[in-house]
């Protein structure tokens, strides 16, 4: 059987090098040979573990925060749960449960591509309905979207500053035929916010054209339907240079170019980038927060008590998973917290606002 990294070189000595959005978007969701295309890559036994994999804590607090959103935007009963790669369905599932407590109890719609995972979610959340993308969920009814580690996944490009300008940073064939970074000769000056261009000489940006059309499409939708959106990713509130492009395998760093299709590749989300999109629209955006703060916010100190003293036996257990996600040097540094909505929707709890 063909290897995905054969089917790559064949591109490229057809046609040349690849972006590395192209080459990102190959290794991630290529029908056949894409990394989230034939296997759960979640949990101890997979390549990665997300933060509703970790505790029901991260899910139960989700769905508390969406919950209460909605009460205040006055219960609307005919509200959408709509979730961005939604994993194996746990953080629908423990969100869910905990909405429940409160009478919501939305229609569920999940935007997954990996039939594997599809399956599991189904699974965990009998009677969600799937979409391949934004598109087809309805629109007669406000959202309560999630997106946790989703963006990260979008394909970025790469342009970096050289001394005769700004060029696209590419994936060729080296020695061997082994993939390296190569760079265009094309002129990409146009394509770099005027903040970035007098960079000096191997300044490095990454624009994700993906990540911009789905938040483009988020907020439109809120715009028109109403409700909000909450995005939970590893990156930066302000916009800034370097190369965050990155693969991780069985819980470790490696090598993003060695072999396509084996590990998942991911870039750092630019928060500031998505607001800038989901304003121009005219969506309202109700601030931002790291993980940490805004887990401790919603009161995940006190859950992991109450936790603890119903189940004794894991105390020790579910400290160790309250840190993980909340303490400054696991998650709760690296991973941010930023959401919008239409402007008659209220605040949501725990998020801080720029003025």
């Amino acid at each position: 059987m063909t290897s995905l990294a054969d089917h790559l070189r064949r591109r490229i000595v057809d046609d040349g090098p690849l972006s590395v959005a192209e080459y990102m978007d190959a290794a991630l969701t290529h029908p056949r040979l894409g990394y989230y295309m034939n296997r759960d890559p979640f949990g101890r036994g997979g390549d990665f573990i997300t933060a509703p994999e970790i505790s029901q804590m991260f899910g139960e607090l989700v769905g508390l925060w969406l919950a209460d959103i909605w009460t205040r935007a006055g219960s609307p009963e005919d509200a959408i749960y709509c979730e961005l790669g939604p994993g194996r369905g746990t953080l629908a599932k423990d969100a869910l449960r905990s909405m429940a407590r409160f009478g919501c109890a939305p229609q569920v719609h999940f935007v997954e591509g990996s039939p594997a995972l599809r399956a599991l979610q189904a699974e965990a959340v009998p009677g969600a309905l799937f979409h391949d993308d934004l598109s087809s969920v309805p629109e007669d009814g406000p959202l309560l979207l999630i997106a946790n580690e989703f963006f990260d996944a979008l394909p970025v490009r790469q342009l970096v500053r050289t001394e005769a300008g700004w060029r696209e940073r590419m994936v060729g064939l080296g020695e061997d035929d082994a993939f390296v970074f190569v760079v265009s000769d094309q002129p990409m000056d146009s394509a770099v916010p005027a903040r970035w261009t007098d960079s000096a000489a191997g300044t490095i940006i990454e624009p994700c054209p993906a990540a911009a059309a789905v938040m483009d499409e988020i907020a439109r939708r809120l715009a028109g339907q109403g409700g909000v959106a909450l995005a939970i990713d590893y990156g930066h509130l302000a916009s800034r240079t370097g190369s965050t492009f990155q693969a991780i395998a069985q819980h470790q760093k490696v090598d993003p170019l060695a072999e396509p299709g084996t590990a998942d590749l991911t870039a750092h989300v630019d928060f500031a980038a998505l607001a800038e999109v989901a304003q121009r629209e005219g969506v309202r955006m109700l601030g931002s927060a790291t993980q940490g703060e805004w887990l401790t916010a919603l009161g995940i100190d006190a859950r992991a008590a109450a936790l603890a003293k119903v189940s004794p036996g894991r105390a020790e257990e579910i400290e160790v998973a309250r840190a993980r996600l909340t303490a400054p040097d696991q998650m709760g540094e690296l991973f941010k917290v930023i959401a919008f909505a239409r402007s008659d929707w209220p605040d949501g709890a725990g998020l801080k606002t720029s003025g």
